[in-house]
């Protein structure tokens, strides 16, 4: 019954493994419930109806995939994405969060179109190996640096951007313990070493007064306040379709970096070399950006944290489906959820960053029309804080090196159409 609907294999990992997999990367993601509504209700969206929607969607969309594409990920709004809508589309270009629901529904009907006629498919395979591998480090670096950010390790500063934060404070401290503690516990070869970090940092945090215990039990607010707000009235303006595109760009790029990186490190490959049920899970992807629009929040994303499941032994839609049980759990259970600080997460983080840095020594550095362009993919994602942004800038870098250096069989028709639109992205 679990292999047909989860494609769980006993060869390669076990019932238990699976769920410590799916409750890890429920925790390090559990932060979504809190962010999530506390950044779309800056443009006036209720937020208590947020906060049921982000469960919700999160749990609806993590067992599509758990049940269509088998996988080992999970979904929910995705960040970047969500402050895209609320400070970049209502705040600073003055659109009504009802415009901005409608364009994120437009952008998941147009990706189901995509994804049915094989499109982002398509450009998956268009990347060249380097940067594929060098996707999956950059992923690393990224979930690091926002682990970092999230313990207050490293904090902003006007002159340098970023310096080291207030160390000697309870918050830093406590995160360097946790990274501490849970890099013997995998030394030791400790089985849910991750998700035993979470939970002793939890609780040494309560005396230390990190640990906020806020209750148990509550009732999850109505959704009707944002439920289907679609403003019909805007579909076919100027204005939706300058959004319309953004968005796509973002999301498609946000999560094929995902999905990439994270099958890297779990070694989830065809033995032709290519991601399994791929279709499946951009479709899943689509499918819960198009509901998730209709009951209230932002694009809908495969997360970057799924990698803690995956680092965890999760290899399976099992992993998936108890992170979606999580996420309808936490419904009732928020307040206890929601104790869990960002002292307890962090570390997981980091160490998933030190986990997906692996690839990197499949990347050729002694040949510099790979490894620059790898490079760049790699340092762009935590710079630019954004996963997208890298995998566009090393592609560019990629065609333009090569056919610069007369390396042109190493260059397809396929990525000069894709460094195109990239171009195109960035000047329009």
């Amino acid at each position: 019954m679990l292999t047909k609907l989860f494609g769980f294999d006993p060869k390669n990992t076990t019932v238990r493994t699976e769920i410590i997999a799916g409750l890890t990367t429920f925790l390090t993601m559990a932060y979504i419930l809190a962010v999530n509504p506390a950044i779309l209700s800056d443009v006036g969206m209720d937020k208590g109806a947020l906060f049921t929607t982000t469960a919700l969607i999160s749990a609806i969309a993590t067992l599509l995939m758990a049940v269509i594409a088998k996988l080992p990920f999970a979904l929910a709004p995705g960040m970047g994405l969500n402050a895209f809508f609320a400070y970049t589309i209502c705040l600073a270009m003055g659109y009504s969060w009802q415009f901005a629901l409608t364009a994120v529904f437009l952008e998941g009907v147009i990706f189901i179109l995509l994804t049915v006629t094989n499109l982002r498919e398509m450009i998956v395979y268009c990347l060249s190996d380097s940067i594929k591998n060098a996707i999956s480090v950059g992923i690393g670096m990224f979930i690091a640096y926002i682990g970092l950010q999230n313990a207050g390790i490293i904090v902003g500063n006007n002159a340098t951007q970023v310096t080291l934060g207030d160390i000697g404070a309870a918050t830093p401290i406590l995160a360097i313990a946790g990274t501490i503690i849970t890099a013997v516990l995998l030394v030791k070869n400790i089985k849910g070493a991750l998700l035993i970090g979470i939970l002793l940092i939890t609780i040494i945090g309560i005396p230390c007064g990190i640990t906020t215990m806020q209750g148990v039990i509550s009732t999850p607010p109505s959704i009707e306040p944002i439920f289907c707000k679609i403003e019909w009235s805007n579909i076919f303006t100027t204005d939706m379709l300058l959004v319309v595109c953004t968005l796509l760009f973002l999301d498609l790029f946000d999560t094929m970096g995902t999905l990439i990186g994270v099958c890297n490190k779990a070694n989830i490959y065809t033995p032709d070399g290519k991601i399994p049920r791929l279709k499946q899970a951009f479709l899943v992807d689509a499918l819960a950006t198009t509901l998730g629009a209709v009951m209230g929040t932002s694009t809908v994303t495969t997360f970057a944290e799924s990698a803690t499941g995956v680092s965890e032994g999760g290899r399976s839609g099992l992993t998936a489906f108890v992170t979606a049980m999580c996420f309808l759990v936490a419904l009732v259970f928020a307040p206890l959820f929601l104790s869990i600080p960002s002292a307890a997460t962090a570390p997981v983080l980091i160490l998933v960053g030190v986990m997906m840095m692996g690839s990197v020594t499949k990347i050729d550095f002694t040949n510099f029309a790979d490894a620059v362009p790898a490079f760049i993919c790699i340092i762009f994602m935590p710079l630019s804080y954004s996963i997208s942004n890298g995998i566009l800038f090393g592609h560019l870098a990629f065609v333009a090196i090569n056919l610069c250096s007369g390396n042109h069989k190493r260059v397809t028709t396929g990525m000069i159409v894709l460094a195109i639109i990239f171009l195109l992205r960035f000047l329009l």
